[in-house]
C-alpha cells in the first residue's frame, strides 16, 4: 500500500464504512484464491464447530441455526 489511503476512502464521501471495507476485502480474497477457498474454509469452520459443540448441529438446525449469544444484561442476570 505504501501510504496510499485511497482504498479506505470513497471519493467525496469521507472514510469507508466497515461494511464496505469488508465487502472489498472479501472480493479481493475471492479474486486472489477463488470460490474453492471459501468452500474449504467453510468446511474447516464446520469441523471446528462440531468439535466444539458435539451433537448440537442437528438441534440448532431444527431451530433455524445456532442461537445468538446472550446480551450482557441477560448474562449478568439483570
Amino acid at each position: 500500500m505504501s501510504g496510499d489511503i485511497s482504498f479506505y476512502q470513497k471519493p467525496g464521501k469521507g472514510t469507508l464504512s466497515v461494511r464496505e471495507a469488508g465487502r472489498r476485502g472479501g472480493l479481493a480474497v475471492l479474486r486472489k484464491y477463488g470460490r474453492g477457498y471459501f468452500a474449504e474454509i467453510g468446511k474447516m469452520g464446520q469441523e471446528a464447530m462440531r468439535t466444539r459443540y458435539p451433537n448440537q448441529a442437528s438441534a440448532w438446525g431444527k431451530q433455524g441455526g445456532r442461537p445468538k449469544k446472550l446480551e450482557i444484561e441477560k448474562n449478568m442476570g439483570e
